[in-house]
Protein backbone atom coordinates (compact mmCIF):
# COMPACT_ATOMS: atom_id res chain seq x y z
CA UNK A 1 0.00 0.00 0.00
CA UNK A 2 1.57 3.31 -0.91
CA UNK A 3 2.28 5.73 2.56
CA UNK A 4 -0.19 8.48 0.90
CA UNK A 5 -3.24 5.95 1.55
CA UNK A 6 -2.89 5.87 5.41
CA UNK A 7 -5.32 9.18 5.77
CA UNK A 8 -8.31 9.32 7.90
CA UNK A 9 -10.85 8.84 5.26
CA UNK A 10 -8.60 7.04 2.36
CA UNK A 11 -10.27 2.80 2.79
CA UNK A 12 -13.68 4.90 2.20
CA UNK A 13 -15.83 5.33 -0.82
CA UNK A 14 -15.90 9.13 -3.14
CA UNK A 15 -18.43 11.22 -4.48
CA UNK A 16 -16.50 12.50 -7.42
CA UNK A 17 -18.23 15.74 -9.55
CA UNK A 18 -16.88 17.92 -12.60
CA UNK A 19 -17.75 21.38 -13.10
CA UNK A 20 -17.33 23.44 -16.49
CA UNK A 21 -15.57 26.28 -16.10
CA UNK A 22 -15.13 29.17 -18.95
CA UNK A 23 -14.94 28.36 -22.19
CA UNK A 24 -18.83 27.97 -23.24
CA UNK A 25 -20.05 24.66 -25.30
CA UNK A 26 -16.18 23.31 -25.01
CA UNK A 27 -16.33 23.83 -21.29
CA UNK A 28 -19.48 21.94 -20.94
CA UNK A 29 -18.22 19.18 -23.64
CA UNK A 30 -14.71 18.85 -21.84
CA UNK A 31 -16.53 18.41 -18.10
CA UNK A 32 -18.54 15.78 -20.20
CA UNK A 33 -15.34 14.30 -21.79
CA UNK A 34 -13.27 14.10 -17.93
CA UNK A 35 -16.82 12.40 -16.74
CA UNK A 36 -16.38 9.60 -19.02
CA UNK A 37 -12.43 9.65 -18.12
CA UNK A 38 -13.16 8.59 -14.74
CA UNK A 39 -16.54 6.34 -14.81
CA UNK A 40 -14.18 4.12 -17.20
CA UNK A 41 -11.06 4.28 -14.95
CA UNK A 42 -13.38 3.36 -12.04
CA UNK A 43 -15.08 0.27 -14.42
CA UNK A 44 -11.47 -0.86 -15.10
CA UNK A 45 -10.68 -0.86 -11.33
CA UNK A 46 -13.94 -3.06 -10.70
CA UNK A 47 -15.02 -0.51 -8.01
CA UNK A 48 -18.63 0.16 -7.78
CA UNK A 49 -20.21 3.38 -9.35
CA UNK A 50 -23.16 4.98 -9.77
CA UNK A 51 -23.94 8.29 -11.40
CA UNK A 52 -25.92 10.73 -9.32
CA UNK A 53 -26.25 13.95 -10.69
CA UNK A 54 -25.54 15.37 -14.33
CA UNK A 55 -21.50 14.43 -14.40
CA UNK A 56 -21.55 13.40 -10.71
CA UNK A 57 -20.89 9.79 -9.29
CA UNK A 58 -20.51 8.08 -6.38
CA UNK A 59 -17.59 5.65 -6.14
CA UNK A 60 -17.54 2.47 -3.66
CA UNK A 61 -14.40 -0.01 -3.56
CA UNK A 62 -11.18 -0.60 -1.20
CA UNK A 63 -9.39 3.30 -1.10
CA UNK A 64 -11.65 4.79 -3.26
CA UNK A 65 -11.43 8.04 -1.43
CA UNK A 66 -7.14 7.49 -0.94
CA UNK A 67 -6.59 7.41 -4.84
CA UNK A 68 -8.75 9.92 -6.32
CA UNK A 69 -8.55 12.62 -3.72
CA UNK A 70 -5.35 14.23 -5.62
CA UNK A 71 -7.40 14.07 -8.94
CA UNK A 72 -9.32 17.42 -7.58
CA UNK A 73 -8.74 20.39 -8.86
CA UNK A 74 -8.39 22.29 -12.67
CA UNK A 75 -8.14 20.45 -15.15
CA UNK A 76 -7.36 22.01 -18.76
CA UNK A 77 -7.57 21.01 -22.39
CA UNK A 78 -6.24 22.29 -25.98
CA UNK A 79 -7.80 21.27 -28.90
CA UNK A 80 -9.14 22.31 -32.55
CA UNK A 81 -12.63 23.15 -31.10
CA UNK A 82 -15.83 20.93 -32.64
CA UNK A 83 -17.79 24.14 -32.21
CA UNK A 84 -15.85 26.40 -34.02
CA UNK A 85 -17.09 26.93 -37.89
CA UNK A 86 -13.42 28.13 -38.71
CA UNK A 87 -11.77 25.49 -36.46
CA UNK A 88 -9.99 27.68 -34.45
CA UNK A 89 -8.06 26.35 -30.90
CA UNK A 90 -9.73 26.68 -27.85
CA UNK A 91 -8.50 26.24 -24.21
CA UNK A 92 -11.31 25.12 -22.17
CA UNK A 93 -11.39 24.49 -18.03
CA UNK A 94 -13.10 22.19 -15.97
CA UNK A 95 -12.74 21.88 -12.31
CA UNK A 96 -13.11 18.75 -10.80
CA UNK A 97 -14.08 17.70 -6.99
CA UNK A 98 -13.67 14.64 -4.94
CA UNK A 99 -14.95 14.31 -1.47
CA UNK A 100 -15.54 11.47 1.50
CA UNK A 101 -18.65 9.83 2.07
CA UNK A 102 -18.89 10.06 5.11
CA UNK A 103 -21.35 7.88 7.60
CA UNK A 104 -24.04 9.45 9.12
CA UNK A 105 -22.53 9.25 12.59
CA UNK A 106 -19.79 11.87 11.05
CA UNK A 107 -22.81 14.41 9.84
CA UNK A 108 -23.09 15.04 13.34
CA UNK A 109 -21.12 18.62 14.29
CA UNK A 110 -22.84 19.57 10.33
CA UNK A 111 -26.20 20.91 11.73
CA UNK A 112 -27.68 23.58 9.18
CA UNK A 113 -30.21 25.75 10.10
CA UNK A 114 -33.37 25.69 7.58
CA UNK A 115 -32.76 29.05 6.15
CA UNK A 116 -29.07 28.66 4.78
CA UNK A 117 -30.54 25.83 2.54
CA UNK A 118 -31.97 26.42 -0.75
CA UNK A 119 -33.79 23.49 -2.53
CA UNK A 120 -34.47 22.87 -6.15
CA UNK A 121 -36.51 20.43 -7.65
CA UNK A 122 -35.73 19.56 -11.35
CA UNK A 123 -36.53 16.39 -13.94
CA UNK A 124 -33.85 14.13 -13.89
CA UNK A 125 -31.54 13.83 -16.50
CA UNK A 126 -28.81 11.09 -17.94
CA UNK A 127 -24.96 11.97 -18.17
CA UNK A 128 -24.22 14.89 -20.44
CA UNK A 129 -27.89 16.48 -19.39
CA UNK A 130 -29.88 13.87 -21.72
CA UNK A 131 -33.90 13.71 -20.02
CA UNK A 132 -34.60 10.61 -18.98
CA UNK A 133 -37.42 11.00 -16.16
CA UNK A 134 -40.95 13.71 -16.84
CA UNK A 135 -41.29 13.99 -13.05
CA UNK A 136 -39.50 16.49 -11.06
CA UNK A 137 -37.67 14.07 -8.85
CA UNK A 138 -33.94 15.32 -9.25
CA UNK A 139 -33.07 17.57 -6.16
CA UNK A 140 -30.14 20.29 -5.67
CA UNK A 141 -29.55 22.10 -2.36
CA UNK A 142 -27.71 24.88 -2.12
CA UNK A 143 -25.81 26.11 0.81
CA UNK A 144 -26.31 29.75 0.86
CA UNK A 145 -24.13 31.07 3.25
CA UNK A 146 -21.15 29.28 1.24
CA UNK A 147 -22.22 28.90 -2.06
CA UNK A 148 -21.89 24.78 -1.91
CA UNK A 149 -24.25 22.89 -3.46
CA UNK A 150 -24.82 19.11 -3.74
CA UNK A 151 -27.35 17.23 -6.31
CA UNK A 152 -29.05 13.86 -6.64
CA UNK A 153 -30.94 12.27 -9.10
CA UNK A 154 -30.23 8.60 -8.61
CA UNK A 155 -33.14 7.72 -6.88
CA UNK A 156 -36.45 6.85 -8.12
CA UNK A 157 -38.55 9.62 -5.75
CA UNK A 158 -37.69 13.32 -4.62
CA UNK A 159 -37.81 12.36 -0.51
CA UNK A 160 -34.53 9.56 -1.15
CA UNK A 161 -32.94 12.05 -3.52
CA UNK A 162 -33.28 14.85 -1.20
CA UNK A 163 -31.89 12.87 1.57
CA UNK A 164 -29.08 11.78 -0.63
CA UNK A 165 -28.14 15.00 -1.73
CA UNK A 166 -28.40 16.46 2.02
CA UNK A 167 -25.78 13.89 3.01
CA UNK A 168 -23.66 14.85 0.57
CA UNK A 169 -23.96 18.86 0.90
CA UNK A 170 -22.65 17.68 4.66
CA UNK A 171 -20.18 15.35 3.14
CA UNK A 172 -18.76 18.51 1.44
CA UNK A 173 -19.20 21.05 4.08
CA UNK A 174 -17.46 19.17 6.54
CA UNK A 175 -14.21 18.13 3.92
CA UNK A 176 -14.67 22.25 4.14
CA UNK A 177 -14.46 22.40 7.58
CA UNK A 178 -11.70 19.69 8.23
CA UNK A 179 -9.56 21.70 5.19
CA UNK A 180 -9.86 24.79 7.21
CA UNK A 181 -9.59 23.77 10.39
CA UNK A 182 -12.97 24.79 11.47
CA UNK A 183 -14.61 23.27 14.48
CA UNK A 184 -18.18 25.26 13.18
CA UNK A 185 -19.99 25.23 10.34
CA UNK A 186 -21.33 29.00 11.27
CA UNK A 187 -17.25 29.67 10.86
CA UNK A 188 -18.03 28.91 6.97
CA UNK A 189 -19.18 32.25 5.70
CA UNK A 190 -16.81 32.95 2.59
CA UNK A 191 -18.14 32.04 -0.91
CA UNK A 192 -16.27 29.36 -2.29
CA UNK A 193 -15.36 29.45 -6.05
CA UNK A 194 -13.74 27.78 -8.49
CA UNK A 195 -10.10 29.49 -9.42
CA UNK A 196 -9.82 28.78 -13.08
CA UNK A 197 -6.38 28.62 -14.58
CA UNK A 198 -4.52 27.03 -11.61
CA UNK A 199 -4.72 23.85 -13.53
CA UNK A 200 -2.92 20.76 -12.04
CA UNK A 201 -3.21 18.77 -15.23
CA UNK A 202 -3.20 19.46 -19.06
CA UNK A 203 -4.89 17.65 -21.70
CA UNK A 204 -3.65 18.74 -25.21
CA UNK A 205 -4.66 17.46 -28.59
CA UNK A 206 -3.13 20.02 -30.27
CA UNK A 207 -1.34 21.00 -32.11
CA UNK A 208 0.68 17.99 -30.69
CA UNK A 209 -0.67 15.31 -28.40
CA UNK A 210 0.12 15.33 -24.85
CA UNK A 211 -1.03 14.90 -21.28
CA UNK A 212 1.33 16.37 -18.63
CA UNK A 213 0.66 16.26 -14.75
CA UNK A 214 2.15 19.96 -13.78
CA UNK A 215 2.60 18.53 -10.09
CA UNK A 216 3.90 15.55 -10.32
CA UNK A 217 5.74 15.60 -14.22
CA UNK A 218 4.09 12.74 -14.98
CA UNK A 219 3.29 12.16 -19.06
CA UNK A 220 1.29 10.69 -21.90
CA UNK A 221 2.12 11.03 -25.76
CA UNK A 222 -1.65 9.38 -26.16
CA UNK A 223 -4.17 11.35 -25.25
CA UNK A 224 -6.77 9.15 -26.45
CA UNK A 225 -5.68 6.23 -24.06
CA UNK A 226 -6.04 8.46 -21.12
CA UNK A 227 -9.57 9.69 -21.78
CA UNK A 228 -10.48 6.63 -22.58
CA UNK A 229 -9.63 5.89 -18.41
CA UNK A 230 -5.75 4.88 -18.75
CA UNK A 231 -5.01 6.95 -15.42
CA UNK A 232 -2.96 4.83 -13.79
CA UNK A 233 0.75 6.53 -14.48
CA UNK A 234 -0.95 10.23 -12.71
CA UNK A 235 -2.58 8.58 -9.91
CA UNK A 236 0.51 6.18 -9.06
CA UNK A 237 2.91 9.14 -9.51
CA UNK A 238 0.60 11.37 -7.00
CA UNK A 239 0.43 8.61 -4.30
CA UNK A 240 4.45 8.48 -4.29
CA UNK A 241 4.45 12.08 -3.64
Amino acid sequence: MFKALSGKYDQGPAHLTIYAGVGGEDAKDWANMLFRMYFKYVQKRGWKVVATEDRGMEIRGDFTYGTLKNEMGVHRLVRISPFSAKKLRHTSFALVEVVPIFQDIEHRDVVIPPEDLKIETSRSSGPGGQNVNKRETAVRIVHLPTGIAAASQSERSQPQNKEKAMSLLKSKLKTLMIAGQKKELSELRTKVKPEWGSQIRSYVLNPYKKVKDHRTGAESSQPDKVLEGDLDKFIEAELQL
